[in-house]
């Protein structure tokens, strides 16, 4: 499987913006998905991650503000983000794997490039 995100870009707090991940291959529908992300200096953390079968995750400091959605017949991941705050500038990756561990960086076979994301305060 090959990701490619995009959808990036410079926002001033309180902004919106919508990420995609397009993914390769056709079994797509097979994989969970993730939305990764990663600040200078940081370690990567779990932001958000749908099952095959739609269920969500997030982490606590995205809840209510993030939403994730896929479209198997697009072969699409998206990571809506709303109420932007400068604490959520990173780089964003997404991630495809096996298996139900959804919080791990580990248990995700396939990543894309990452997007930046810039909050402006």
């Amino acid at each position: 499987v090959q990701l490619q995100a995009y959808g990036g870009g410079l926002v001033q707090a309180g902004g919106c913006l919508r990420l995609s991940c397009g993914a390769s291959g056709r079994t797509f529908s097979g994989y969970k998905m993730g939305w990764f992300r990663q600040a200078p200096g940081k370690e990567r953390e779990f932001v958000a991650a749908i099952s095959r079968y739609g269920d969500t995750y997030y982490a606590d400091s995205v809840k209510g503000r993030f939403t994730i959605s896929r479209d198997n017949a697009k072969n699409t991941v998206y990571l809506q983000m709303n109420k932007l705050k400068p604490e959520d500038t990173a780089a964003y990756y997404c991630a495809a794997g096996d298996g139900t561990n959804y919080y791990m960086r580990g248990w995700y076979d396939y990543w894309g490039q990452g997007t930046q994301v810039t909050v402006s305060s």
